[in-house]
C-alpha cells in the first residue's frame, strides 16, 4: 500500500500528532507499505525511514513554535504525487493539512481519513483569550462538524472523543485506534546517569512530567499540588521536561508558589536516551490534562516501569483503564498530592505498580496498532470503490 500523509506539525515540532505520525510510519514501513509524509519546513530536521516532503513555511503570531504551510507549494507537487500511484490520503492536521488534503485526494481521485487527534473544544479559547470562550467553544464545534462530515472516514484515538464528535452531529464512518509505543525504545533508561548530569543527588525523591507546556495541559494544576506534597516530603523535586507557550508563565508560578527550588525546567529532550533517562529518573510520572484524546506520554512512563498519578479524564481514562501501574486521582489538588505522596514514601507500593505498568503498557504496542490501522485503510478503500 503506497500512503500519502499530510500533517501541519512534525519533528522537529514535538507534539503528540508528531509521534503518531513516526510511529505508524516506521510501523508500515516494517510491514511493506510506503509512507510520503508532506510536512512543513523548519530548518533542520533528522532523517527518518520513510520520504518527507518539506514545504515552506511561515511563522503562527500566536504560538512561535508552529509554522503555515503554503498551499500553493503543496498544489505544486501534483503531478509528481501523481507518479506514485497512492491508495490514500491520510490528513493528520485540521489547519492548512486539511483542506489541502481534501484538495490533493480530489486531484488524485483517492480516498481521504483524516485524525481527529486535538480536543479543540476545550483548546482554542487558550489561545485567542480576547474572545469569549463560549464563542470559541461553539466555534470549534462547528469547525470540527464541518471538517470531519469531508471525509470519507475518521480515525479517533480514544471512545470519550469520537462520542463526542458524534454528539457534534458528526456521521461519518469512524474507528477508535489510538497510537502505539515503541517497546523496544522504551525499555531501557538510566535515570542514575540522568541523575547525574542534572546535579539530582541519588537520594533526592524526584517527580516526573513530560508535556507540551501548553495552558490546556493544567500542570498549574500540578504545580499547586507540589506545594501540598511539598509540605510532606520537603526535598522533593519536580522535573519538568518540555516547551511550549505556558512556559514563561509556569516558571512564574512556580517562583510564587516557593517552589524555585523544588522544579527544575528541562525544555525539549530528544528521543535518544535522554528522555527515556528522564523517565527512568522518577519514582513517579505525574499526569492531569483534561483534554487529552489519548496520553501517549502516560504510556511511554509505564512502559519503563515508572507508576503514573494521574487524573482519568477524556482519553487519559481509556490509557489508564483498571488502574494498572497507576494511582488514578480526582480532579482534586488534595486528592492528587496525597496520591503522590503516597506513592513517594512507599517503597513496596512503587515496586507493586512498576511492574504492572510495564505489563500493561504491552498491551499498547505499535505493530499492533498499526495492523488495526492498515485494515481500516482496506476497508476505507473498498467502500469508496464500492460507490464508484
Amino acid at each position: 500500500m503506497r500512503i500519502l500523509m499530510i500533517s501541519d506539525v512534525y519533528f522537529p515540532r514535538v507534539t503528540g500528532v508528531s509521534t503518531s505520525i513516526q510511529t505508524f510510519a516506521r510501523e508500515f514501513g516494517t510491514k511493506g507499505h510506503q509512507v510520503t509524509l508532506i510536512a512543513p519546513e523548519y530548518g533542520t530536521a533528522a532523517p527518518e525511514d520513510f520520504e518527507i516532503i518539506r514545504i515552506p513555511s511561515r511563522y503562527l503570531p500566536i504560538d512561535p513554535e508552529d509554522r503555515i504551510l503554503k498551499p500553493l507549494r503543496i498544489r505544486q507537487l501534483t503531478e509528481r504525487l501523481r507518479g506514485y500511484a497512492f491508495d490514500l490520503v491520510h490528513i493528520q492536521t485540521p489547519f492548512v493539512a486539511h483542506y489541502t488534503g481534501l484538495a490533493m485526494a480530489r486531484r488524485l481521485g483517492l480516498p481521504v481519513i483524516e485524525s481527529y487527534h486535538t480536543f479543540f473544544e476545550q483548546y482554542l479559547h487558550h489561545y485567542l483569550p480576547w474572545l469569549p470562550a463560549h464563542w470559541m467553544r461553539n466555534a470549534a464545534r462547528h469547525f470540527s462538524a464541518a471538517q470531519c462530515n469531508k471525509v470519507d472516514a475518521l480515525v479517533v484515538p480514544s471512545q470519550a472523543m469520537l462520542d463526542i464528535l458524534r454528539a457534534y452531529g458528526i456521521r461519518t464512518p469512524a474507528e477508535v485506534i489510538p497510537t502505539g509505543i515503541d517497546l523496544q525504545q522504551f525499555s531501557q533508561g538510566d535515570g542514575q546517569r540522568f541523575r547525574a548530569l542534572h546535579g539530582i543527588p541519588p537520594e533526592r525523591p524526584v517527580l516526573v512530567l513530560v508535556s507540551r507546556l501548553a495552558f490546556e495541559k493544567n500542570i498549574d494544576f500540578i504545580l499547586r499540588a507540589l506545594v501540598r506534597i511539598k509540605r510532606e516530603v520537603p526535598d522533593v523535586l519536580l522535573v519538568i521536561a518540555g516547551e511550549g507557550p505556558a512556559r514563561r508563565e509556569l516558571e512564574q508560578l512556580s517562583i510564587q508558589l516557593g517552589l524555585g527550588d523544588n522544579t527544575l525546567f528541562l525544555g525539549y529532550l530528544n528521543r535518544d536516551g535522554s528522555l527515556e533517562n528522564c523517565y527512568r529518573a522518577g519514582a513517579a510520572f505525574l499526569f492531569a490534562s483534561r483534554t487529552e484524546t489519548q496520553g501517549l506520554v502516560l504510556l511511554e512512563a509505564m512502559a519503563l516501569g515508572v507508576p503514573v498519578v494521574s487524573t482519568a479524564i477524556m482519553g487519559t481514562k481509556e490509557v489508564l483503564g483498571d488502574g494498572r501501574g497507576a494511582l488514578i486521582a480526582e480532579d482534586d489538588e488534595v486528592d492528587f498530592a496525597a496520591k503522590a505522596v503516597r506513592l513517594l514514601t512507599d517503597p513496596e507500593l512503587r515496586a507493586r505498580l512498576s511492574c504492572e505498568a510495564v505489563a500493561h503498557a504491552h498491551e499498547w504496542s505499535a505493530p499492533v496498532l498499526a495492523d488495526r490501522l492498515l485494515a481500516f485503510y482496506e476497508r476505507t478503500i473498498q467502500a469508496r470503490k464500492s460507490i464508484k
